[in-house]
């Protein structure tokens, strides 16, 4: 890491720069970047999913959001890099405070979006967009750019042909006079193609961009080998280009054009190529996002389907897993959480239309829970025991859906702070899990529901409670979210979003229960959510008397329904554990 940012503050040096942003970011702002385009990893030793360096001659800064703060300091030289928070303390309200005026600093202009552009410029400093990246001459081992292969998603799973969705994008565009439309988000080109990718593990989109003119035509910047699996019929039904020659088709076709381009997503290396051509740009979010999220009757079905087995999954892992840790700890060899990851894997593999992980599971005991975005290594390893929760936070990949959830977990009785804690983390999920709400109604006017019952003790959590979930593509989608940030999207019949609240005390214990779920219509002009999600909830260390009567009924009825979808799917010596999980709180209280 010293080596590196050596070589960056040469390259400041060299270019009269007085410092460079970091992004963790490729041309797509991807979440998982690919490794060829992870050079903040690589930089500073952070393997978090957000955030962002700022190199300066004398400094170094790295920014993260509040799920990373700790792990950011477990990862990174504290004696090279300072931690500051990526919302509370942003980057251009610390340039603007602590730079002197006219500080020129570079930064990669594939890699900004116009919305941050927008705010560093309005700081004092000079922003100095490079021509080039600068890492590919200071990283010299860096990874080949990705290659995976595109396959066809089936017009039965998809739920609707790739026409038919263009033609209602492109009729959108002719009612706002946009000659075009840059889509530069890869789930949106996949759902927009019926398409799925290999470039990055556990996110099945093609790295690439798409433009589509407002009478439906496709020109699609993708590398060529990564479409030789495609059909023909697919091919043919649009224009092929290098990603590379996105820029230049822009410059080319720009003049006297307006052109659509979403300021929260779209590189401001677009507005830059647009504006130098003389076009006009529409700044408004990429139609197809929200398009997307909106669920069709087949995509739902889907989901359903493949939580099933992916529920199946989980009892099966769960059974073994309560009898192998009282086992291996009574035989002084406990179990660990690798091991315990490895196996719940083997499980899902047995599932009819797994494909893979959804994500990098979350196998974390202890202490190591208090970190919500963990994963364990041979370095971290720590025993499942039962002197503290075990927390599992996992996913899959399925043929016809994409699944994610969250459990907690005791293997003994705790004492009474943590059955507090879990309680509390209990409470405000069954708060928000019951609730109606009106058609509409957006993210953040509902997230304090699950956060009640911990701020009643004084305690919160500094992440999201939901977020939405792709069908076969990424497990964090965009737009809709559950959070403190306003998120101006609403939530109506047919979207699919995750509820998971949380409690994390650093070096102690971490608590996450986590349901995805289905927005579905309870009465005219109202929703509430349905649970995709089918794993029993540990109630082992519970406050019984902390739940009120409705509380404990849903959680019966809850349990009634996993037990009664899941029994006939599950291995047979796992079917006991299965009805004792799920037993109503009566035997449990009795």
């Amino acid at each position: 890491m010293d080596n590196a940012l050596s070589a960056l503050r040469d390259l400041l040096i060299t270019q009269s720069l007085d410092g460079i942003i970091v992004p963790r970011a490729d041309a797509h702002q991807s979440e998982d970047c690919a490794p060829h385009d992870d050079k903040l990893a690589w930089l500073t030793g952070f393997t978090g999913s957000a955030g962002l360096a700022l190199v300066l001659r004398d400094r170094a800064l790295l920014f993260v959001d509040g799920r990373y703060q700790v792990q950011a300091r477990n990862e990174v030289d504290l004696s090279a890099w300072e931690i500051h928070h990526l919302h509370n303390e942003p980057l251009a309200q610390w340039l603007a405070q602590e730079l002197a005026a006219d500080s020129r600093i570079a930064f990669e202009p594939m890699l900004i979006v116009n919305s941050q552009f927008e705010a560093l410029d309005a700081t004092h400093c000079e922003l100095v967009p490079l021509p080039y990246d600068p890492f590919d001459t200071i990283w010299t081992s860096r990874p080949a750019p990705p290659d995976g292969l595109i396959r066809l998603m089936p017009d039965d799973i998809a739920g609707e042909r790739s026409e038919v969705k263009r033609q209602r994008v492109a009729a959108l565009l002719r009612e706002q006079a946009v000659d075009y439309l840059v889509i530069t988000q890869p789930d949106n080109i996949a759902w927009l193609l019926n398409v799925r990718g290999a470039d990055v593990a556990m996110s099945p989109v093609p790295l690439s961009f798409a433009l589509l003119s407002q009478s439906g035509e496709v020109e699609w910047f993708v590398a060529a080998g990564k479409t030789a699996a495609l059909p023909e019929a697919l091919l043919s039904s649009l224009t092929r280009s290098a990603p590379q020659a996105l820029l230049p088709r822009l410059q080319q076709l720009a003049a006297g054009k307006r052109i659509q381009l979403d300021a929260d997503n779209a590189p401001v290396a677009l507005r830059f190529a647009v504006e130098q051509s003389g076009g006009a740009i529409a700044w408004q979010a990429d139609p197809v996002t929200l398009m997307k999220a909106n669920k069709n009757p087949t995509e739902l079905e889907g989901y359903r389907q493949c939580h099933r087995y992916d529920g199946a999954a989980w009892v099966n892992f769960l059974a073994w897993l309560a009898h192998e840790v009282s086992a291996r700890e009574a035989a002084h060899h406990p179990l660990t959480e690798l091991e315990a990851q490895e196996k719940q894997l083997a499980f899902r593999q047995q599932q009819p239309g797994f494909i893979e992980q959804s994500f990098s599971t979350i196998s974390a005991a202890g202490s190591n829970a208090a970190m919500c975005h963990y994963h364990a290594s041979e370095k971290t390893n720590a025993a499942i025991t039962g002197a503290n929760f075990y927390l599992n936070d996992s996913g899959g990949q399925y043929a016809n859906g994409t699944t994610d959830a969250t459990r907690t977990l005791a293997f003994g009785t705790l004492d009474p702070q943590r059955r507090l804690h879990y309680t509390a983390v209990l409470k405000g999920f069954l708060a928000l899990i019951t609730l109606q709400f009106p058609a509409g109604t957006q993210g953040h006017q509902i997230d304090a529901f699950a956060r009640r019952p911990l701020w009643e003790l004084g305690l919160d959590y500094d992440h999201g409670t939901g977020h939405g979930v792709g069908h076969q593509l990424l497990i964090h989608e965009q737009p809709h979210r559950m959070a403190k940030k306003a998120n101006p999207w609403p939530l109506v019949a047919g979207n699919i979003i995750t509820i998971e609240p949380g409690l994390y005390l650093e070096d102690r214990y971490g608590i996450r229960i986590e349901n995805q779920v289905e927005v579905v219509e309870s009465q005219p002009g109202f929703c509430r959510f349905s649970s995709l999600t089918l794993i029993p909830i540990d109630l082992s260390q519970v406050e019984l008397a902390m739940l009120s009567e409705q509380e404990k009924q849903w959680l019966d009825d809850y349990h009634q329904r996993v037990r009664e979808a899941l029994s006939p799917l599950v291995d047979s010596d796992a079917r006991p554990w299965l009805f004792a999980a799920t037993a109503p709180l009566r035997v449990l209280a009795g």
